[in-house]
């Protein structure tokens, strides 16, 4: 059993997202940029970022998964890659949360690979204390302790993305145990 215990208020949230939008439209001002997000937990936090950032912007969308319920199976499989030709392009990798780093390594090789012009890391949430794969974050929302997270497109089972706060599930002790 479980419960949810609020971690960051759908306020925190978007005056933080209110502040990355203006850094990155500072940093690309004048130019276009092409924001591209891992489904199905990046959407909620793209789509507010991108209403706050003032440059010329494209959507794009991937999925790519290491984990299963809980844990992380240390491997990435790739679902769906970039629609979009990014050679050439400032492309804002914007994640909901990095914690292993190896999702987010793959998807910056991956893009990397398309020879953009420019590649950024945006990240709603880093969870630094499980990093097994050192990755570079320019945007960075909340540093968080290593708790597990939902809320605002972070789930569990599919559950919960649609909270508006953010929250770690804390663990009750079963009372038949």
């Amino acid at each position: 059993m479980h419960r949810l215990v609020k971690l960051i208020s759908e306020q925190q949230i978007s005056k933080r997202v209110q502040e990355l939008g203006r850094e990155i439209s500072q940093d690309f001002r004048g130019q276009k940029l092409v924001l591209v997000t891992p489904l199905k937990g990046g959407v909620f936090f793209l789509s507010d970022l991108a209403r706050r950032i003032s440059v010329p912007v494209e959507l794009d969308f991937v999925s790519a998964h290491s984990y299963e319920g809980e844990t992380s199976s240390g491997k990435v499989r790739l679902e769906k890659g970039p629609s979009l030709d990014l050679k050439g392009n400032n492309v804002l990798l914007v994640e909901d949360i990095v914690d292993t780093g190896r999702t987010c390594s793959f998807l910056i090789e991956l893009i990397g690979g398309q020879e953009p012009d420019v590649l950024k890391v945006c990240s709603l949430l880093d969870k630094t204390a499980r990093r097994q794969v050192p990755v570079g974050l320019d945007y960075v929302g909340f540093t968080i302790e290593d708790r597990f997270v939902v809320g605002y497109g972070l789930d569990y089972v599919e559950q919960y993305r649609n909270l508006r706060d953010i929250f770690y599930i804390e663990r009750k002790q079963d009372p038949a145990s």
